[in-house]
C-alpha cells in the first residue's frame, strides 16, 4: 500500500460519518410517500388565498436592497474586489479540503464559526471531510455577503443597518443546518428511522400552519407544561385595585417587618408581567419579598378593539399614576420606591419629568395628579429613553412600515401580539426561529418545556393610539431627549428635570435596548446615577437570582459621556447585580414597620382584595 493510500485509509477511519446515500435516498422517498395525503389534507381545508393573504414587502426592504445593488454596480472596482475576494477565498478552502480528501492531511480549517455558534456543535462538522467542506464554504459565503454589506460606503446609516439586518436574516436562513442533505445529525436520525422523523417533522409543520390560521406560527415549547397561577407566577397575593388597563397586585409579605417604603413595579405592556415571577427558584418578586420589601406589580391588560383609543398618557395617568396614588393610600406612605422594566421604565422615566414639569394650564386628566406621592429612588430595568442608537428594533420602524402598521390597526383597534412576537423572533433567529425548524419540522421532535418561551408567546396586542403614538414619537423621531420634545397629559416633557435617584440595570448582550443606548439616559437624568452592566441578555441578565451564581456584572461610579470609557474603566463582579442593587437600595428604603397584611388595617378596607394573584387580566390570550 502506497503511503498516500495509507494516510487516505486512515483518515477514513477518523472521518466517522459514512452514511449510505442510497438508504438515505429510499428513506426520503418513502417520507415523501407517506406525507403526500397529510399535504393534501392540509389545502383542502385551507386555500391558498388564505395562506398568502400578506405583503409583497412588509418590512420595506425592496428599494433598500436595490440601492445596495445599485452602489455595488456603480462601483465596478468594488465590484470586482469583492469578487476577487471571494473566489480567493475558494481556491484555498478547494486546495485545502482536497489535500483532506485525496491526500488524507489532517488541515487546520481556514474558516471558523464563532465559540458560541451552537448550529456546528456536532463533531461531525470538524470530522467528517465533506460536511468540513460544506461548513466551511457556507461561512465562507455568508461572511463575504456580511462583509459587502459592512463596507459599503456613501449609504444613509438607516438603510445600511436594515441591510445588514437582513442579509444577516438571509445568511442565517441558507446555513447547511437547516437543509435535509447538509444536516448530518438529520441524515443519521433519517437512516435510523427510515424517514420517519420527516413524516412527524412535517405533521408538526401543518399542526404549526393549522395553528396559526394558515400562517407558520413555530412552536417553541411544550404549551400544556405550564399555566399561569399553577406553576407560572406563584407569588401568594391579591388584586387590590383595577381599571380598564390595569390590575395591581399587591403581595403578602415573608418577613416580621418590612421596609417602610413600599416598592411599586412597572413592567413592559409588550409582555406579561409574569417574567419577574417565573417560579420560586428565578423569581425576582419573591427575591424582593424575602428581603422585606412590600412589592406591588401592575398586570396590564391585553388590550382587545375596545381599547383603540387608549393612548400613552392613558398608560400613565390609569396605570403608572392610579397605581401610586393606590399604594398611598393603602399604606400611608407619601414615598415610594418605584422598578420599571424595559418599556415599563420608559413610562416611569416619562411619569417622572411629567412630575418634575411646570403645572398646566388647563386641569390634568389626573384629578389626584397634585396628591401622588413621591418616587424616592427609580430603578430602570434595561431601559431605552434616548432611542437613537436603539439596536436592530429601528430596522422595523421606517415610514413606509409605519404607515402599514397604522393601517392594519386601524382595522382591528390594535397591533397583534404576534407582531410584536416575530420581530422579537427575526432579532435572534439562528435561536427563536432556525434551531426549531431542524428540530420540530426535520428531526420530527417536540420542543423542550422551557418556561422563558412559553412567555416569550404569551405577548400581547397593543391598542393603535398608544403604539403609534410611541412608534412615531420615541423610535423614529426620539422626542424624549428633546426638552419639550413631546407633551404628556399638558405638560412638556424635559428628561434633564429629572432629579430622583437612579439605578440604571442594563444587560451587555441585550438585543432589544442595546446597553449603549440604554446607557444614555444617564447623560439626560440629574440627581444621583447608577449605572450597572449585566452579563447575558434582556431577559437572563435581568432574571438571574443570586443562588443560581451564574454570570457577572459590572460597576464604575463615574458615569462619562461615552459609554465605552464606561465599560473601560469599569470592575467585574461575580454574580447577579439583584444584591448590589439591594445594597444601593439602603439609604431609600429608610426604616422598617410591621409586616403589612392585606386588608387588614382600616386604610385598605378601601381596596378590598378582588382576587388571587395572578388575577384575571394576565391571563387573558388571543
Amino acid at each position: 500500500m502506497s503511503d498516500k493510500s495509507a494516510k487516505s485509509t486512515e483518515k477514513g477511519q477518523n472521518d466517522i460519518f459514512d452514511p449510505d446515500f442510497s438508504k438515505l435516498a429510499e428513506a426520503i422517498a418513502t417520507a415523501a410517500e407517506r406525507t403526500q395525503p397529510l399535504i393534501q389534507d392540509f389545502f383542502q381545508k385551507h386555500s391558498l388565498e388564505e395562506l398568502s393573504d400578506a405583503p409583497l414587502d412588509p418590512y420595506n426592504i425592496r428599494r433598500t436592497y436595490l440601492e445596495y445593488m445599485m452602489r455595488l454596480f456603480n462601483d465596478p472596482q468594488r465590484f470586482a474586489d469583492v469578487q476577487v475576494e471571494f473566489w480567493e477565498g475558494w481556491v484555498k478552502l478547494w486546495q485545502n479540503s482536497m489535500d483532506r480528501f485525496l491526500e488524507g492531511q489532517d488541515k487546520p480549517p481556514i474558516y471558523s464559526p464563532e465559540k458560541t455558534d451552537r448550529r456546528f456543535k456536532s463533531n461531525v462538522w470538524q470530522e467528517n471531510a465533506l460536511f468540513d467542506f460544506i461548513k466551511q464554504s457556507y461561512l465562507l459565503t455568508s461572511q463575504t455577503i456580511m462583509k459587502s454589506v459592512h463596507d459599503l460606503k456613501d449609504i444613509d446609516p438607516s438603510e445600511k443597518q436594515k441591510l445588514e439586518f437582513f442579509a444577516r436574516q438571509y445568511v442565517n436562513a441558507i446555513a447547511p443546518n437547516n437543509f435535509v442533505m447538509t444536516n448530518p445529525e438529520v441524515i443519521e436520525e433519517t437512516l435510523k428511522t427510515g424517514g420517519d422523523n420527516l413524516v412527524r417533522g412535517l405533521e408538526n409543520l401543518l399542526e404549526d400552519l393549522e395553528r396559526g390560521g394558515g400562517e407558520l406560527t413555530i412552536t417553541t415549547t411544550d404549551y400544556q407544561a405550564f399555566e399561569v397561577g399553577r406553576n407560572l407566577a406563584t407569588s401568594p397575593g391579591k388584586v387590590i385595585y383595577q381599571n380598564d388597563l390595569i390590575q395591581l397586585i399587591q403581595y403578602e409579605p415573608k418577613t416580621k417587618d418590612v421596609f417602610k417604603r413600599p416598592l411599586l413595579i412597572i413592567p413592559p405592556w409588550i409582555n406579561k408581567y409574569y417574567i419577574l415571577d417565573l417560579k420560586p427558584e428565578n423569581s425576582f418578586i419573591a427575591w424582593l419579598i424575602d428581603q422585606g420589601h412590600t412589592v406591588f406589580t401592575i398586570s396590564w391588560i391585553n388590550p382587545d378593539e375596545k381599547l383603540a383609543d387608549k393612548g400613552f398618557e392613558d398608560y400613565m395617568n390609569e396605570g403608572c399614576a392610579q397605581a401610586l396614588h393606590v399604594i398611598q393610600d393603602i399604606t400611608g406612605e407619601d414615598q415610594i420606591n418605584a422598578i420599571g422594566y424595559c418599556l415599563g421604565g420608559t413610562l416611569l422615566a416619562c411619569f417622572l419629568a411629567w412630575q418634575a414639569a411646570e403645572k398646566p394650564k388647563n386641569k390634568s386628566k389626573n384629578k389626584d395628579a397634585l396628591s401622588l406621592p413621591e418616587i424616592t429612588s427609580a430603578t430602570f430595568l434595561t431601559t431605552l429613553v434616548d432611542f437613537e442608537k436603539a439596536g436592530d428594533m429601528k430596522v422595523f420602524i421606517d415610514d413606509a412600515q409605519i404607515e402599514m402598521m397604522e393601517k392594519k390597526m386601524a382595522k382591528t383597534g390594535y397591533l397583534e401580539a404576534k407582531a410584536i412576537r416575530q420581530t422579537f423572533s427575526m432579532m435572534r433567529s439562528t435561536d427563536l426561529i432556525w434551531s426549531f425548524v431542524v428540530n420540530n419540522y426535520l428531526l420530527g421532535r417536540e420542543p423542550f418545556p422551557f418556561d422563558l418561551l412559553y412567555w416569550n408567546e404569551d405577548s400581547t396586542n397593543m391598542p393603535a393610539k398608544m403604539h403609534s403614538f410611541y412608534l412615531r414619537h420615541m423610535y423614529r423621531d426620539n422626542q424624549l431627549v428633546k426638552p419639550g420634545g413631546i407633551t404628556i397629559d399638558g405638560r412638556k416633557i424635559d428628561m434633564r428635570k429629572v432629579k430622583t435617584p437612579s439605578y440604571f440595570l442594563s444587560t451587555k448582550e441585550d438585543h432589544i435596548a442595546p446597553w449603549q443606548a440604554t446607557y444614555q439616559t444617564t447623560q439626560l437624568f440629574g440627581g444621583e446615577k447608577t449605572f450597572t452592566l449585566a452579563a447575558s441578555g434582556h431577559i437572563a441578565g435581568v432574571v438571574n437570582h443570586p443562588d443560581n451564581k451564574k454570570y457577572h456584572y459590572y460597576l464604575n461610579p463615574k458615569t462619562p459621556e461615552d459609554p465605552e470609557s464606561w465599560l473601560d474603566k469599569a470592575v467585574e463582579h461575580p454574580g447577579s447585580w439583584w444584591t448590589h442593587w439591594q445594597d444601593w437600595m439602603a439609604p431609600y428604603i429608610k426604616d422598617t414597620v410591621p409586616a403589612r397584611k392585606i386588608g387588614e388595617k382600616m386604610s385598605n378596607k378601601k381596596y378590598p382584595p378582588i382576587e388571587d394573584a395572578p388575577g384575571s387580566y394576565v391571563k387573558k390570550r388571543f
